[in-house]
């Protein structure tokens, strides 16, 4: 047997580096598989940058609207808080007004006593109407406050205490009133008694109105403590006046009539330093939560 010529063995070591048809499909085959592969990867990367974008765009989308949605709810609390203080300061304005009236009335009411001027205390008796009126639009408007507004806390209990306080100061301004109907009476009256500690009590009752009313106003504890002490003074000048009446009265029975009149006036404004101190205790309760009888 001939040995292979050179040409023969150059044909074989190119069909072995070759190989087979098949170990060359099969090659072909991955090829192909790896170029697939690899453009799914580059495909499935492109998905994903696409997706964090789009995640990315709608996270600051939402965070836009998250802080259009706090801006809109800061304003409307805003509103709501600003119109409740207008409202809650109409209600200090009318308890203000009422406490001016009250002072006033409570004076022309001694003037009246004083002077026994039949048409001054006439004039403070009819005048008691504009406190009552007041009175109703502070409660009214306190209703429609805590129904619209919806207030709660210490905004609440604050209105609450203000109603409280219109009537105390409604009562009040009616004691005035009595004092100023025991003076119309009064008039003509040729023999009298002497009554000069009537004169500090009312002027000592009207200053504990506008100090217990601008106490409250404020919420001002230590202010309200000071009026409610201030009321034993007015206790003490009440039992003067009464032990220095009723003797006059026991020497002349001409003065027992007179001398009743001015004991009446005299209790009256001993009850208004009482409702003085009830509005002092309303202050503390505002101040401090506790209840406390500031008058024992």
């Amino acid at each position: 047997m001939s040995a292979p010529d050179s040409e023969d063995l150059a044909m074989k070591s190119l069909e072995d580096a070759a190989g087979s048809p098949t170990d060359r499909a099969e090659r072909a085959d991955r090829a192909d598989d790896l170029a697939d592969d690899r453009a799914a990867d580059r495909a499935d990367r492109a998905d994903d940058r696409a997706a964090d974008r789009a995640d990315r765009a709608d996270d600051r989308a939402a965070d836009r609207a998250d802080r259009a949605d706090d801006g809109s709810a800061n304003r409307r609390a805003t509103h709501i808080r600003e119109s409740l203080d207008i409202e809650m300061g109409d209600v200090k304005d009318g308890v203000l007004r009422m406490g001016s009236l009250v002072e006033e009335q409570i004076l022309a009411a001694h003037d009246a006593l004083l002077n026994r001027d039949a048409a001054l205390a006439q004039k403070v008796i009819t005048s008691d109407g504009r406190i009552n009126e007041v009175q109703r639009g502070v409660t009214a408007l306190v209703a429609m406050t805590i129904a619209t507004q919806a207030p709660v806390a210490s905004d609440l209990r604050f209105l609450i205490a203000l109603d409280r306080v219109t009537w105390e100061l409604e009562r009040i301004g009616d004691h005035a009133g009595s004092v100023a109907k025991q003076a119309r009476k009064l008039a003509g009256v040729v023999s009298m008694v002497t009554y000069d500690e009537l004169t500090p009590m009312a002027t000592l009752a009207a200053r504990q109105v506008r100090d217990v009313v601008m106490a409250l106003v404020d919420v001002d504890e230590a202010r309200a403590r000071l009026v409610a002490e201030r009321d034993d003074e007015i206790d003490r000048l009440y039992h003067q006046v009464f032990d220095d009446v009723l003797a006059e009265m026991r020497t002349d029975p001409a003065k027992v009539d007179p001398g009743t009149r001015i004991l009446f006036a005299a209790h009256y404004l001993e009850r208004i330093g009482d409702r003085v101190t009830n509005i002092a205790e309303d202050v503390v309760f505002l101040a401090t939560g506790e209840v406390e009888d500031l008058n024992p």
